[in-house]
């Protein structure tokens, strides 16, 4: 079970003494896998992806039955500065689409057979604009990050995370500036579709903000002055998810950039973590290589909302099914050579 979150020094204890994986599991399972039907690496990156499963799961021989999706939501300050195609109000807007079910994230949840949930953080009340002062007090990331903690369900096998949340593309270029370096037009994209004037001013505003807040390389700083309350419950449930074992598929860009944070609290924060896809985002290819992922589908998606990790859920499923679900060689009564 997870301990209660009731300060940021708990949370950087509880992920930096958070459990490996089950490296007795990992045997079995790469022992299993060399005897299954099938010529030895004959299902690429499934195998990996299967074993890799398995170790977080603590059995040779998993199943995948109870993947869960959350949708957190939250509005930005920044958006004052003309950063978004989008007026602010679309995200309230959007959070009633998926309790009603007509999200895309929605169907590729379904699809998946996943449970989704969503949660609004105080939309009513906006970040502070981060190019002014740092977008979050130490109170509201605390509370940021106790939601995402306490939205993963304990008996999931798989969690997903994706938000809503216009402007938050501009945090995000932002936080991977911050952490990473080069200059903000390296990070900043088009987002849900800004012009060429609207791009030059998005990457002013990221400038500014990593100007003013960059100078640390605290990774719960960096998420506190330049980030959201969505982008921060993220980061907890991603952070939970790792306490607790499950295994996590990263959605695009934003949720890349707040489980980037959680690895200058612990260097192996994200090793539950496989990135569902890379995105359209123009920096996120580049935020991936630096956290050492590859993704598993490419499909020019820029939509957000989990649905890239939510589409993914269906990949690990059927390295999972053909991992545990295969006949071996001496089961199936076939000569392995």
């Amino acid at each position: 079970m997870l301990p209660d979150l009731n300060d940021l020094d708990q949370f950087r204890a509880a992920l930096s003494a958070a459990p490996a994986a089950d490296e007795t599991a990992v045997s079995g399972a790469e022992q299993r896998n060399g005897q299954l039907t099938k010529p030895p690496g004959a299902l690429g990156r499934l195998e990996d992806l299967a074993i890799w499963y398995a170790g977080w799961r603590g059995d040779a021989r998993p199943v995948l039955d109870a993947p869960q999706v959350i949708v957190f939501a939250g509005n930005h300050g920044v958006t004052a500065q003309g950063v978004s195609a989008f007026p602010a109000e679309v995200t309230a807007q959007m959070v009633l689409n998926f309790q009603h079910g007509g999200a895309a994230v929605n169907q590729l949840a379904k699809a998946a057979g996943a449970k989704m949930d969503v949660h609004a953080l105080d939309l009513d009340r906006p970040t502070a604009d981060f190019t002014k002062s740092a977008a979050l007090t130490k109170a509201e990331l605390l509370t940021a990050l106790q939601t995402g903690w306490n939205a993963v369900d304990p008996t999931s096998d798989l969690l997903v995370v994706g938000e809503m949340g216009i402007g938050n593309t501009t945090p995000a270029a932002a936080i991977g500036n911050a952490l990473f370096g080069g200059s903000a037009a390296d990070w900043t994209g088009r987002g849900t579709g800004v012009d060429d004037d609207g791009l030059a001013n998005k990457t002013r505003v990221v400038a500014e903000g990593v100007a003013l807040h960059g100078d640390t390389q605290d990774g719960l700083e960096i998420l506190r002055c330049l980030g959201g309350r969505e982008i921060a419950a993220m980061a907890g449930a991603i952070a939970a998810a790792r306490v607790l074992r499950i295994p996590v598929i990263l959605d695009g860009f934003i949720c890349c950039a707040a489980a980037a944070c959680l690895t200058r609290v612990s260097g192996d924060a994200l090793d539950h973590a496989v990135a569902g896809h890379q995105s359209a985002e123009s920096a996120h290819a580049a935020l991936l290589t630096h956290m050492g992922k590859e993704p598993l589908l490419a499909l020019g998606l820029r939509l957000g909302e989990g649905s890239g990790g939510a589409l993914a859920i269906n990949i690990v499923k059927a390295a999972v099914a053909c991992h545990s679900g295969m006949a071996t060689f001496a089961e199936a009564g076939v000569s392995d050579g």
